[in-house]
């Protein structure tokens, strides 16, 4: 187990930890939240080594063995197979030991070595590492591509692939769903929930904490304190602590009054209706989240829309994509990602965009941001349509060398040549203020943004589009920098907004709050999505099979070929040594020695099924009763047992399942 003992640690002058003391077991799985600045990133860096603590003790058995996302940017030639690989540390010291086996000649060790290289997994390392790295959303035709080749978002996903390589007895992930899609995110939790060691996990996605984690460590005021539970159980503790603190509350009246006024007066009107069900979602989460947002660096709100176009936006057999490169040769066609789309967007819809990774998704948003121009069909905007964008990368709206104020004042400038400027605040005192709202006060509002932090930049481009007072909010992947009070504070703004907004985002928690219907882009097209966030879990899951039986079937086709060109040229020579032997054989006879040797083979097979299909039924049966165990009121030691034994049982299963699919593949060709 881990145990920390009365650690002091210290950053510079700033105390991270005074005096903490908690005690993890092994196997159970860690969500670590707190502010950001409070010292999650810093904790981990002791558990690593990198920090050594400046009081106190702490104690990791020194037989584990440790993974972790590195943060830096790899730069290297080596295939993206290759670099994942390279992440299974102990696969990496079995061959070193079977080359230096090798140069001493001796036969025992060589021998040795060569069994600790199979124990490691090295007959199947290249599929386990190729399976990470589809999981996280990569292409087959990309396996083998340069890790250079690859934007830095991606470069990371390669970074995560490898720590999850590397066998271990605790990993440690910092921020793992940052870089990830929807689809790649699901993934990642199904593989998680099958890790067998202890796990430590710093996320601001609470969805994916309450998915993947039993237990909570929260820090506060240089103080760790754990919590039995995932995320949203954390949350339910806590909020009742501190609802003991009354003057927790106080801070959400006003908010809680404006909220059942608008319910109270919009929701008998069919056009309002909509926008009155967000709020009543709103109230009824506010009570809880009230004492998550007291925490928040800030709370902020949209103004109210100067006007309502509608429809906002109208699409007609619209085409989005991007233009040919400048340098490519003359009449090269542009690049279409999404095609014969058509669409309306009314005022006061709230829509949330589906669809796997490279499906469009951010294309539709850029296109309708007027950021890229639509390829062919048409495109109508209502009549004073005001957009807000948040784009996925903060820097394709930010220069990196202007300060905040700076970015205020060329918004004044831009937005005042395009004649909208309307009553926002536009005197450079005036500016000062709204950023003070945003936390940018003091020396702050003279920072370069290029040296800000993500949540500081995320922060800043939120202030810029409401100061624009939008009726469309363009939403692509606004949460990845920000912390979990700050996501409540965003989630809260836009269920009071008054406007239209189209989100795009991997936390569902957002998604399920904010938006009321979803569209799915996926396989070249637009289309209504017909159920909720867990159906569209099911769907990604279901899809990421059919492309890996898709893979599967590619591969054995391209063996086939090869092997049909033996089989022919071997019944070839037969046909020419033995045709007339052949041609007095009885056809009965060859048939009824066929269908027996067909029977023969298939037997062991049908055993072989039976066998897995008795061993599958028992694991089933133990892991609800394991499931039901864990409902109840047990002793820790109990707990941690059955959890342990649960997490053997699931991985077994999967591995049984697997065996399954193989058997019964192998009985349909004998059968063939």
């Amino acid at each position: 187990m881990i145990t920390l003992k009365n650690v002091v640690l210290r950053r510079g002058s700033k105390v991270i930890l005074d005096s903490a003391s908690v005690t993890l077991n092994p196997g159970e799985n860690v969500g670590l939240v707190g502010r950001n600045g409070a010292g999650k990133s810093s904790l981990f860096a002791m558990l690593n080594g990198t920090l050594h603590e400046d009081g106190g003790e702490y104690y990791i058995p020194a037989q584990w063995k440790m993974a972790q996302v590195a943060q830096d940017m790899p730069e290297t030639e080596q295939s993206a197979t290759s670099y994942v690989i390279e992440g299974d540390v102990v696969l990496l010291a079995a061959q070193a030991e079977v080359d230096a086996a090798e140069l001493s000649g001796d036969g025992d060790r060589m021998a040795h070595a060569y069994m600790d290289l199979y124990d490691s997994g090295a007959h199947d390392a290249q599929a386990r590492a190729q399976a990470l790295i589809l999981g996280l959303g990569f292409k087959l035709s990309e396996l083998d591509n340069p890790v250079n080749s690859f934007s830095g978002g991606w470069r990371m996903r390669l970074q995560l692939a490898r720590a999850l390589m590397c066998p271990s007895d605790l990993l440690l992930l910092d921020e793992p769903t940052n870089h990830l899609d929807l689809d790649a995110l699901v993934w990642l939790e199904a593989w998680l929930k099958r890790y067998q060691g202890t796990m430590l996990v710093i996320s601001h996605d609470r969805e994916f904490l309450d998915a993947v984690t039993d237990v909570t460590m929260h820090i506060e005021s240089a103080k760790l304190t754990r919590y039995g539970g995932n995320y949203s159980k954390f949350e339910d503790l806590r909020a009742e602590q501190m609802a003991l603190q009354q003057g927790a509350f106080n801070k959400q009246q006003d908010k809680i009054a404006h909220l059942q006024k608008f319910i109270a007066r919009f929701k008998a009107k069919a056009s309002k209706a909509k926008q009155a069900q967000s709020r009543v979602k709103a109230l009824d989460r506010m009570e809880k989240i009230a004492p998550l947002l007291a925490e928040a660096d800030f709370t902020f709100e949209f103004k109210e829309p100067a006007n309502l176009p509608n429809p906002m936006l109208s699409m007609q057999n619209a085409y989005f994509g991007y233009p040919a490169p400048e340098d490519a040769p003359e009449g090269t066609p542009p690049t279409v990602i999404v095609q014969n789309v058509s669409k309306s967007v009314l005022a006061g819809q709230r829509i949330g965009i589906l669809g796997a990774n490279g499906q469009g998704k951010s294309t539709l948003v850029k296109t309708v941001a007027r950021a890229l121009a639509p390829i062919e069909g048409e495109m109508t905007e209502g009549k004073g349509l005001n957009i807000g964008y948040f784009a996925q990368q903060e820097l394709d709206v930010l220069r990196p060398a202007d300060n905040p104020l700076e970015h205020m004042i060329r918004l004044v400038k831009e937005v005042s040549a395009a004649g909208k400027l309307g009553n926002q605040p536009t005197r450079e005192q005036d500016l000062r203020s709204f950023l003070g709202n945003f936390n940018f006060g003091g020396d702050m509002v003279k920072q370069a943004v290029g040296s800000m932090s993500g949540g500081e930049k995320a922060r800043l481009v939120l202030c810029m589009i409401v100061w624009q007072r939008p009726n469309l909010l363009l939403l692509d992947e606004p949460t990845n920098h920000l912390d979990l009070a700050t996501r409540e504070a965003l989630s809260m703004a836009l269920n009071e907004f008054e406007g239209t907004v189209m989100l795009v985002s991997h936390d569902r928690a957002l998604l399920r709050a904010v938006c009321d219907e979803f569209w799915m882009v996926s396989r070249g097209g637009v289309a209504p999505f017909d159920g909720d966030l867990d159906d569209y879990q099911r769907y990604l899951l279901d899809e990421a099979k059919r492309m890996r039986e898709e893979a599967k079937k590619s591969n054995n086709s391209a063996a086939a070929p090869a092997a049909t060109k033996k089989v022919a040229a071997s019944a070839d020579a037969a046909s020419a040594t033995s045709h007339f032997d052949a041609k007095n054989s009885s056809g009965k006879k060859d048939d009824a020695q066929r269908r027996q040797q067909q029977s023969d083979a298939a037997k062991p097979l049908r055993k072989d099924l039976e066998k897995i299909d008795r061993q599958m039924l028992s694991m089933n049966s133990e892991k609800a009763n394991l499931e039901t165990l864990l409902t109840t009121s047990r002793s820790p030691a109990e707990i941690a047992q059955a959890g342990k034994r649960l997490k053997v049982i699931e991985a077994d299963l999967a591995k049984l399942e697997e065996r399954w699919m193989e058997v019964t593949e192998k009985l349909e060709a004998a059968a063939a």
